[in-house]
């Protein structure tokens, strides 16, 4: 990208260059520097700073006005871990004339502050002497938030799959010494808590999973004729089995309602996971609304709504922008914190909405909103 030639040490002060030359892809597409979302920091043939971009101004903290007309090694002072001039190091006016580029790395700003540095050599002849270099610059906060939520995982999952793994080995090893010394009733005991246990070990594994689906943007989702009322009985049903009161739970579904296609078993794990919480944090009666509604979608004409309610203590105002965050534990029994999350992963991998709120009763209060959909077969 052109950014200008000015090179004089007394040049304008002003954050943009001079315009584009015709023919520049800069003027043809209109690219403003302070558009880019990453710093931009552009050095003339001579060495000197003809261009340093808003985000360039934020990342530094150094004004554009103080760095147009600059060397490069002045306005731009970095340092390797080591301590070592940057550009002293890599020389790229003067280096290997076939080098083009220098790969993104931590660099140290005056001050210490970690910035990401990457920089490209600009030549019009493939050994030719460098016509412009230019430096891209990134904040490494981002970066720092995402290796402290991969280290937050592993340490989640590894303290959630000790408690079980500690059962089952203990277990077993307790079998396999003292096999004829037990009854079988104690046995079968100690076998159902191993199988409850590996049950554990399973689900934690297959959230795993899902979370790496999610975050990589490979959720699969295969759509098929879902009966939502008939799905949201089975698991009132399940809890009533379990000795849950029948009378717990309302379950109210508007007609008509659009014929929904889905991926059944992710919309009955996003089901589980509502009435889960609903049922274990919540009290009262369970409330679920079944009705049609407009799609969160343009251009589709209609949705299918589940709203799942209770009647407990709700969740606390400050607390609502975090519920579908990783980590985040409506109370302290239990739970790794994932399960929130892989619910608006999978809603939003449906096209879907999801949203959390005070319910009427004053507890909490979950809706989410699927287009009807189609299989791909079928909308072509």
């Amino acid at each position: 990208m052109s950014v200008g030639t000015s090179s004089a040490p007394g040049a304008r002060d002003t954050r943009h260059p001079p315009a584009p030359r015709a023919g520049d892809p800069a003027a043809e597409l209109g690219i403003d520097p302070d558009d880019l979302p990453d710093g931009l920091v552009v050095a003339d043939e001579h060495g000197r700073v003809v261009c340093f971009n808003a985000a360039a101004e934020r990342i530094t903290a150094v004004r554009a006005a103080d760095a147009l007309g600059q060397r490069l090694e002045k306005a731009l002072p970095l340092e390797d871990l080591d301590g070592r001039r940057w550009w002293q190091l890599t020389d790229p006016y003067g280096g290997l004339a076939i080098r083009v580029r220098q790969p993104e790395r931590n660099l140290l700003l005056p001050g210490g502050r970690e910035v990401l540095v990457s920089a490209r050599y600009v030549r019009t002849e493939p050994t030719g002497p460098v016509r412009r270099v230019v430096v891209s610059l990134r904040d490494t906060e981002a970066r720092r938030r995402t290796e402290r939520s991969h280290a937050e995982l592993i340490a989640t999952v590894a303290h959630e799959l000790r408690s079980p793994l500690t059962s089952v080995k203990g277990f077993t090893a307790t079998l396999l010494a003292k096999w004829e010394r037990f009854t079988d009733d104690q046995k079968r005991l100690m076998l159902e808590t191993v199988d409850a246990d590996a049950d554990r070990v399973t689900r934690l594994i297959a959230e795993l999973l899902d979370i790496s689906r999610i975050d990589s943007g490979r959720l699969e989702v295969r759509r098929q004729p879902v009966d939502i009322g008939a799905a949201v009985g089975r698991h009132i049903q399940a809890y009533v089995a379990a000795g849950q009161p029948a009378d717990r739970f309302l379950l109210r579904i508007e007609q008509p309602l659009p014929d929904l296609w889905a991926d059944p078993d992710k919309i009955d794990q996003v089901l589980s996971n509502l009435l889960e919480n609903a049922v274990r944090h919540g009290e009262g009666t369970v409330t679920i609304d079944i009705t049609a509604t407009a799609s969160p979608r343009e251009g589709e004409e209609a949705g299918t709504s589940v709203t799942v309610s209770d009647e407990g203590p709700g969740i606390p105002e400050e607390s609502m922008n975090r519920v579908f965050t990783r980590f985040w534990r409506g109370s302290k029994r239990g739970g790794t914190g994932l399960g929130l999350y892989i619910v608006k992963g999978i809603v939003e991998a449906h096209g879907g909405t999801i949203t959390v709120g005070r319910a009427a009763q004053g507890g909490a209060e979950f809706r989410f909103t699927l287009p009807v959909g189609a299989p791909a077969y079928l909308a072509q």
